[in-house]
């Protein structure tokens, strides 16, 4: 049987193949690569919610457990790999090729034009923090449209 991928099984797997980034970024890195395995497989990479907050898409589960880190290494999480299916790497490989090379800011920005996180904020002055969870339809809905 196959153990269930978390989100953090995907942030070591991002660090393994990319190195050190700030966690500004993994945390866009890992949220593209639930973003496409939603669209391109129709199943969740991880189940952890994913919530909209003021500089973008965050996993609340990861951001717990790097937070107070600016950078983050490989073997930084406690995550595991090895739970990832071929398929599965595969997705975030091909994520990791295009967004991989992107700075932090920029992706940031990027979900920031998405209606996944401008729905999410609704009714949230910008710059002020939020909790709303993005929803895995309204990903589904704007991104196979694309």
């Amino acid at each position: 049987m196959t153990q269930r991928v978390r989100a953090i099984d995907v942030a070591d797997y991002i660090l393994h193949r990319l190195g050190a980034m700030s966690a500004m970024k993994l945390q866009k890195l890992v949220y593209y690569s639930q973003v496409w395995s939603l669209v391109w497989t129709e199943r969740e990479l991880f189940s952890d919610e994913i919530q909209a907050w003021a500089n973008g898409p965050v996993v609340r589960s990861l951001y717990k457990k790097h937070r107070g880190n600016f950078l983050v290494r490989k073997r930084f999480f406690d995550g595991e790999i090895d739970r990832l299916s071929d398929d599965q790497r595969d997705v975030i490989d091909k994520v990791l090729a295009f967004y991989g090379d992107k700075d932090p800011q920029w992706l940031s920005s990027l979900t920031h034009l998405e209606s996944p996180w401008r729905d999410a904020r609704k009714g949230i002055p910008a710059g002020e923090r939020g909790e709303n969870v993005i929803s895995k339809e309204s990903i589904v809905e704007y991104y196979s449209s694309l």
